[in-house]
């Protein structure tokens, strides 16, 4: 984790090189602005100086330390001094008020590096800091992937190992209809393993093209229609019920993705809420956010499995089937729909539970 953070870093370790050359220029550049105000604005010298104020803040704020500031106030005082006060071109320091001024431009040199350094300093912890909180949550996310798919994996991979061994050893003592019983569940085991395949790109893209991976505007029916339809391929069965807005919606989004959240909660609700009522899928339009619920009208959650259902680490009793738990797919969902800058809860209701995402209707700024 280190090694991803120093790279980032080392472009604030400036050379000396690198800002004495920034002095060099930001001073040509104040001295001949300077004279140019010198020669059709202004001819008070006390003008000059508090332009030449700002070339020192300018230099203070891009240099670090505090020498680089104290010498372009040494050199605006004589400049001003040798060429903008009579009699030009001699350094005079008796002059009235000059004193104070050199001190004053000299003070605020001091005080502004001394800021701008530690508005620096403050610049590079916050981003290491940054930096540190998106590795420990990356890292996080993989170690509950881990845990999640070493679990989710284990359970369909068993059942299919299992199927095929008594197909094997059974010789002929089976009848058809139990034949077709193993291979329906061979079949059910693959497709589950399928959709986790499914879930694992999401996040490799995820991952990979970081926050700021393709959104592209979609219809929102479209991707809606498109997850009940593969979710219905993948479970016949299946009863889902979508109540949509009559007005078209339109959102940036990683459609795929977002079908694959969708077919995630529609898929645990048919196989774990225990209920046989069909599962209702409602979009709501909020104004700035379109919200998607997810209604079953089964047992609902247990508080503890509320607390840790998108972490990957969710507590379940085995489901009816004895195969497919909860696990990796809702922490995936929560990984994408973060992604997406948009957020995801789950709640009981009076009967039966309820998972809700929003996604922003407008692309949130990097």
């Amino acid at each position: 984790m280190r090694s991803s953070i120093k790279p980032q870093l080392s472009h604030d370790n400036r050379s000396p090189l690198r800002d004495l050359a920034v002095t060099a220029g930001l001073l040509l550049a104040t001295a001949a602005l300077a004279v140019f105000l010198f020669a059709f604005v202004s001819k008070s010298p006390f003008n000059l100086a508090l332009f030449f104020m700002i070339g020192v803040i300018t230099i203070a704020r891009h240099t670090n330390g505090y020498f680089y500031g104290i010498f372009a106030s040494f050199f605006g005082v004589i400049f001003i001094n040798c060429f903008f006060t009579y009699p030009y071109f001699q350094i005079n320091f008796t002059l009235p008020d000059y004193p104070f001024m050199f001190v004053c431009m000299l003070a605020l040199s001091c005080v502004t590096s001394a800021a701008t350094s530690n508005l620096k300093q403050q610049g590079v912890a916050i981003r290491l800091h940054e930096q540190q909180m998106a590795e420990a949550e990356k890292e996080t996310m993989r170690a509950n992937l881990l845990r999640a798919v070493s679990h989710d994996l284990r359970t369909p991979l068993t059942s299919i190992l299992g199927s095929i061994s008594a197909m094997e050893s059974c010789g002929g003592s089976y009848s058809q209809e139990e034949y077709q019983e193993l291979i329906h569940n061979i079949y059910d085991d693959a497709n589950w393993l399928l959709n986790m395949v499914e879930n694992l790109l999401s996040v490799t893209k995820i991952q990979t093209d970081g926050p700021r991976f393709a959104k592209t505007p979609e219809i929102v029916d479209e991707v809606v229609e498109e997850a009940v339809t593969r979710l219905k391929k993948r479970i016949p069965t299946a009863d889902i019920v979508a109540e949509l807005p009559e007005e078209i919606l339109m959102l940036p989004m990683d459609a795929m993705m977002i079908e694959q959240v969708l077919i995630n909660l529609l898929e645990n609700a048919v196989f774990h809420s225990g209920s046989q009522q069909p599962v209702h899928l409602l979009v709501e339009d909020l104004g700035h956010d379109v919200a998607f619920h997810v209604i079953d009208q089964g047992k609902g959650l247990s508080q503890e499995q509320i607390a840790h259902i998108f972490d990957g680490a969710c507590p379940t009793a085995p489901s009816a089937d004895g195969q497919k738990g909860i696990g990796i797919g809702l922490s995936i969902c929560q990984t994408i729909i973060t992604a997406h800058k948009g957020s995801i809860s789950a709640k009981n209701r009076e009967k039966g539970a309820e998972f809700l995402f929003t996604l922003p209707k407008e692309e949130a700024d990097a």
